[in-house]
């Protein structure tokens, strides 16, 4: 059983999505924001990309990707809740940042072959899901981009002037 009572995913299925987290987090990083697996040491005051791997055996996604915040900033918003003070730009703020950088992680995954989403969950709205590699699904199932061909030559000439 995983922390919340849910049936725990088999060790198998887990070094799996390991794998999956390992390579979101060099994806990430390639990209140049810093990126860590959340169980990392040192992970829990670390800004940047924050990967989580889901261990429930039935689950929306195989791992989580969430923007953290430089931890002063985080507190300060904490400090603003604390107080009641809810339109501070503290608390604003973090909230913004994670949801710019959800659609920036969620570019950075798409361009490096692996399939991320948006989360549709209002409780977590600036997450990333992540489903897997786009190499593995079938071939006929695999987004592609064509470049569109260039357009004739007498067309792209306009028609001839005769003179």
């Amino acid at each position: 059983m995983s922390e919340y009572g849910f049936v725990r995913a088999t060790d198998q299925v887990l070094a799996v999505r390991d794998e999956l987290a390992a390579r979101v987090v060099a994806a990430l990083r390639r990209a140049g924001p810093p990126a860590f697996i959340e169980e990392e040491a040192g992970s829990q005051d670390g800004a940047g990309a924050r990967v989580e791997v889901n261990v429930d055996a039935e689950m929306g996604a195989a791992v989580s990707v969430f923007w953290a915040c430089d931890s002063a900033m985080v507190q300060a918003a904490v400090d603003s809740l604390q107080a009641g003070q809810v339109d501070t730009p503290a608390f604003r703020y973090v909230g913004v940042m994670g949801l710019h950088m959800q659609s920036a992680m969620i570019k950075i995954l798409l361009s490096s072959g692996i399939i991320a989403t948006l989360e549709g969950d209002t409780m977590k709205p600036d997450a990333v899901l992540v489903f897997g590699m786009m190499s593995d699904l079938p071939p006929a199932l695999r987004p592609t981009f064509t470049p569109p061909e260039p357009a004739d030559q007498a067309s792209a000439e306009g028609p001839a002037s005769g003179v």
